[in-house]
Order: structure tokens, then C-alpha cells, then sequence
């Protein structure tokens, strides 16, 4: 190694991570982590070619004032790719994060997030990854990085030019069968969806939510036929 990457690596901040002193209620999705296969979470998958842009967000679960939450954005309308989606925090592996196949995905998710929100990483706690997926629309190859927010700070937009909004929503109105329903785009394609808060989240975002609630074993029963449309790449018409 010589002494520019050198120097660079010891630079990089040391990432804590661990699966030990979790909540009980968070221990499912630990399990979930540690077994399922990526086809289990969508049939979009990296290409086998080594092609896209490695990526992670986190997904970062807290305990509020109605129980395990978990932490969300809006992206701003302006951007190029998702603009205006609610998303987890995250985005590109810079350089500096180190190795997309190693610690790198964990450095960016903390990195993105903090830009992104604010939030302090310090106090959140690591403790698994998922499968890298694929979003064909943007070619990148996402992580997903799970994290429990064991010390909460203040959160919200730090640059309007990328985040519109900060929110939280609970697991509770996750799972709430009225809030569930298909999302189906003008292309024929229909995902799960989540009509909570201040938002309708849909898409990458959506499927991995949707999926870790079926196998932790929190989903409830809900109604597969309800549509809500999706007109356009970028816009969201909500029908209930």
C-alpha cells in the first residue's frame, strides 16, 4: 500500500459494529439479516457483470412515543434520480468510505445520513446488513445497513437542495392493514406501498420495508387489491 492509501485508510472513521444489547422487539430483524437471500427481498439483484454504482442507506430503527419507529426522508423534487420520494438516508460510496465489499457500505450509509438529517452516528449502533439489491431506473447497487438508534438526536433537513423533509413512522402504522396498498406504475410494474404520514412510500424503499416486516414476522393481513397510481417516474397521484 503506499503512503497516499495508507493514510487514507487511517483516516477512515472506525465503524462500531454489533448485534449485541438490541431490544427484544428488534431481535427478528436481526434474525431476518442473518438468513434471507437476496431473491427473497427482490427480483432486482446486482448484475452479475460487476455494473452499477455501489451504494447504501440505512435503515434505522428508533423507539418513539408509539413504539419502534423507523427513520425517513423526502427527497427534494430538484434532484436528478428519486426526486421526490421518500427514501431511507444514503446514497453513493464516496472514495473515502473504503471498500464497497467491506466496511465501505456501512461508512456511507452513517455518512450520508448524517449529511443528509443531521442525526449524530455515535449514537446509532450497527448491527447487520442485507443482500445488495438493485435500482435498474438509477444503476445503483444498494446495501441496505440496519441500525438502532440507541442514543436519538435532533433531526432534520441539513441541505433543502437534496432533503425536502425528515420524518419518522412508526412500525405500528406499518403495519396497519389501512395503510397498506399495491402501487402500480403506467409500465405495468406494482410493489407493495405505505400510505403513512406525510407520505406515500413507495418503491425501492417500500419492498425493502415490505419485506422485512413478512419475515420478522410483523406483518399483518392487508388488502393486495387496493391501487394507488403511480403516473409517472417522478410524480405521485394518491387515490385511495
Amino acid at each position: 500500500m503506499d503512503s497516499g492509501r495508507a493514510s487514507t485508510a487511517a483516516a477512515r472513521p472506525v465503524v462500531h459494529f454489533s448485534d449485541r444489547g438490541l431490544p427484544g422487539w428488534l431481535e427478528p430483524v436481526a434474525d431476518v439479516a442473518a438468513s434471507v437471500e437476496p431473491r427473497q427481498l427482490s427480483r432486482f439483484l446486482p448484475p452479475a457483470d460487476g455494473a452499477g454504482r455501489p451504494s447504501a442507506v440505512l435503515v434505522l430503527f428508533g423507539e418513539g412515543a408509539d413504539g419502534p419507529e423507523l427513520l425517513l426522508m423526502e427527497r427534494a423534487s430538484s434532484l436528478r434520480s428519486h426526486a421526490g420520494q421518500p427514501s431511507f438516508p444514503g446514497g453513493a460510496l464516496d472514495p473515502e468510505d473504503g471498500d464497497p465489499d467491506g466496511d465501505g457500505p456501512l461508512r456511507a450509509a452513517l455518512r450520508e445520513a448524517e449529511e443528509e438529517t443531521g442525526l449524530d452516528p455515535s449514537g446509532v449502533q450497527l448491527f447487520a446488513t442485507l443482500p445488495a439489491l438493485y435500482i435498474p431506473v438509477s444503476g445503483f447497487v444498494v446495501t441496505p445497513v440496519l441500525g438502532w438508534w440507541r442514543r436519538p438526536t435532533p433531526v432534520a433537513p441539513v441541505d433543502p437542495a437534496e432533503t425536502a423533509r425528515v420524518f419518522t413512522v412508526s412500525v405500528e402504522e406499518l403495519t396497519n392493514p389501512e395503510n397498506r396498498a399495491t402501487a402500480v406504475h403506467p409500465s405495468g410494474y406494482s410493489a407493495p406501498a405505505f400510505d403513512v404520514g406525510p407520505a406515500l412510500v413507495w418503491g425501492f424503499t417500500a419492498g425493502v420495508i415490505d419485506r422485512l416486516l413478512h419475515y420478522a414476522g410483523w406483518e399483518r393481513p392487508w388488502d393486495r387489491t387496493r391501487r394507488v397510481t403511480i403516473d409517472q417516474i417522478d410524480r405521485i397521484d394518491r387515490r385511495g
